[in-house]
């Protein structure tokens, strides 16, 4: 199939592309990646009155370390940042990053379109909540940080405006001394998750549980934050994965889709839970690289 019709607008800055989205009266689509726009509006799910093109504006694909964050323009390909020499120090985001798609997919797709399109199977999104990290999106009225707690309101839907564009993803550092791991269950390689979990877990001296925090996708409307204050304390080992495992699937309530039913999903959030626990324990003891 194809689009339906639609004008064209391929602007050279923020403020004109600000100004292109607050003139479409809200029907208006941002072009990046093009990744889920232009399947969208093939199949004609997707039919914007205007597409703002922006992979012209100026000052959104670098990639810099800011004091105790990564800063990530909106138009940095999958791939560049992949291959980032900076982003080995974001071990979570690495990991992350090779589970997207397809290389076609990730040569093209955008840090700033998966976050603003907020798909609930995405990996980015995942990782930007577990890790407490935040976007910076321009409008009218200027620019504003938006946390990711109060980013992700539901199923495709962000906290941004209409008339405004996502120009940065801010990733925090691991705390000091933290392991992490993104583990996710797909039917076939470069499939959507049908259930991931991103987890950094910090340990005491004496190796007991002393932080643990969880996000999983593929289990709700978007990137589900899971409360993992029971494992403070524990000893890091199997059965304390497993404890981790219970509560994410007591925590999840998966809708059943073609793709898999909710006490499946549910399933494969307990055991891509502990096994994100078990890979992340060890690697807090390793030095950040």
């Amino acid at each position: 199939m194809k689009p339906a019709a639609f004008d064209y607008v391929a602007p050279t800055s923020v403020e004109e592309a600000v100004a292109a989205l607050s003139g479409a009266g809200g029907d208006a689509k941002v072009l990046a990646g093009g990744q889920s726009l232009v399947p969208l509006m093939n199949l004609r799910l997707a039919k914007p009155a205007v597409v703002v093109d922006i992979n012209r504006v100026a000052g959104l694909d670098g990639v810099t370390v800011r004091s105790g964050f990564l800063s990530v323009g909106a138009l940095v390909r999958h791939a560049d940042l992949a291959a980032h020499p900076d982003v080995a120090g974001w071990p979570l985001l690495r990991d992350a990053l090779e589970l997207i798609g397809h290389p076609a997919i990730r040569n093209r797709g955008t840090v700033g379109g998966s976050i603003a399109h907020a798909d609930p199977a995405a990996e980015l999104p995942g990782v930007l909540r577990v890790l407490g990290g935040s976007v910076v999106a321009a409008g009218p009225n200027g620019s504003r940080e938006i946390a990711a707690d109060d980013l992700f309101l539901g199923y495709l839907t962000t906290a941004l405006e209409a008339e405004e564009i996502l120009t940065e993803v801010r990733f925090p550092a691991l705390p000091a001394g933290a392991g992490s791991a993104f583990v996710e269950f797909a039917r076939r390689h470069g499939d959507f998750a049908l259930v991931g979990a991103a987890v950094v877990v910090a340990l005491r001296e004496g190796g007991q549980v002393g932080e643990a925090r969880l996000c999983l996708i593929g289990v709700g409307p978007g990137p589900v934050a899971v409360d993992m204050g029971g494992l403070q304390g524990k000893p890091a080992t199997e059965a304390t994965w497993a404890a981790g495992g219970e509560l994410a699937a007591a925590a999840c309530d998966p809708d059943s889709d073609l793709h898999a039913p909710a006490e499946y999903r549910r399933q494969l959030a307990s055991v891509m839970t502990a096994r994100a626990l078990a890979l992340a324990a060890p690697r807090a003891s390793e030095p950040r690289r």
